[in-house]
């Protein structure tokens, strides 16, 4: 394993995903641009959820999630806007629910059909990467051959651009929520254009902490953290620095009453409680929130990745039920203080 010396923290760089600002209607796509850029930061994630919205604003037209040909116009606009501005676009996020449809299935033709769409837009956008969740799809195979057999694929058609891949492991993904089980299916892939997406939140959301009990934690198992301490030097040993993409850091709330099992009857979301303690329960780092953030962060470091650092954050408010703010500069310069402190934090000189 790597030192992480102070001095080679000095060259990250830095990226913040533009669905992780921004609260009211004014709050849009160029103003989470400017934002960003005006606290420092070298690049954004491109996010679907921002690019819709802005597309039907800048084209004057409802503009939906296949219709590529005005998310690629719009895309190019997004681009221009980020070269003015001095920001490079990281990467396209969430691709979602793509690996382990059966063979010959309509979402298994609606996943490649969205996927050959993004890479358009990739394009348009600038940016030679996408970022791919692991499903959370009911109903997909668990077979590591299947899964990786997608993804090849996937990235064989990303190839042919010369773009890349990210897979991250969603902590409440179906077949791979931890970091292990998501290098298990990309060293099957086995593409050279084809990595990791790693995130503070979904390394300790999946082995040590759990939204469903009144700790917080992973409950019942009394070497719950020895184990997850032997994981991250596992993962320090184990995962080659060039396979790292980038790396995402936040924070979890501990919720106030413990998520339940199931979706609440006013809750259409689908998503497993893990999926929900994601989307509304993420602050940045050093902002009350519980998670070991500073140990998963070493541990990535310690492999010797010295790559982007990309603030993605979905911070509801303890309650999870969403804060308000007007300033989006202020909100972008304290996730580039979290960002110096936690790179104090992990040095080890």
């Amino acid at each position: 394993m790597s030192a992480v010396s102070r001095g080679s923290l000095k060259s990250i760089p830095t990226c913040y995903a533009t669905c992780s600002i921004g609260t009211r209607p004014n709050h849009d796509l160029p103003a989470k641009l400017q934002a960003i850029s005006s606290a420092g930061f070298n690049a954004i994630e491109l996010s679907m959820p921002d690019l819709l919205p802005f597309a039907s604003t800048f084209l004057t037209k409802d503009v939906g999630p296949k219709d590529f040909d005005s998310l690629c116009e719009a895309s190019k606009e997004v681009k221009r806007l980020c070269e003015e501005l001095g920001l490079k676009v990281l990467v396209l996020q969430p691709f979602a629910n793509f690996e382990g449809w059966p063979a010959g299935s309509k979402k298994r033709e609606d996943a490649f059909d969205r996927a050959r769409g993004w890479i358009r837009i990739m394009k348009a956008a600038g940016t030679d990467m996408l970022q791919v969740g692991s499903s959370d799809s009911p109903g997909i195979s668990s077979s590591v051959d299947v899964l990786s057999s997608d993804l090849r694929e996937l990235a064989d058609l990303l190839a042919e651009h010369n773009f890349r891949l990210a897979y991250e492991n969603w902590c409440w993904a179906t077949n791979a929520p931890t970091w292990k089980a998501m290098w298990e299916v990309v060293k099957a892939v086995h593409r050279p254009n084809v990595g990791l997406c790693l995130d503070t939140f979904q390394t300790a959301g999946s082995e040590w902490a759990d939204p469903t009990t009144p700790s917080g934690l992973i409950e019942g198992d009394i070497n719950r953290d020895t184990k997850f301490k032997a994981s991250l030097e596992e993962f320090s040993r184990t995962i080659p620095p060039e396979k790292i993409y980038f790396l995402q850091i936040s924070d979890a709330y501990k919720p106030s009453t413990p998520l339940a099992p199931h979706p609440e009857p006013n809750d259409d979301s689908g998503l497993r409680p893990r999926g929900r303690w994601s989307a509304a329960y993420r602050p940045l780092p050093f902002k009350e929130g519980y998670l070991p953030v500073v140990e998963v962060t070493r541990a990535v470091l310690r492999t010797g990745f010295r790559g982007w650092l990309s603030t993605e954050i979905f911070d509801g408010g303890r309650d999870g039920k969403g804060l308000d703010y007007e300033d989006m500069d202020v909100v972008a310069k304290e996730a580039m203080e979290a960002h110096g402190r936690l790179m104090d934090e992990c040095a080890d000189h």
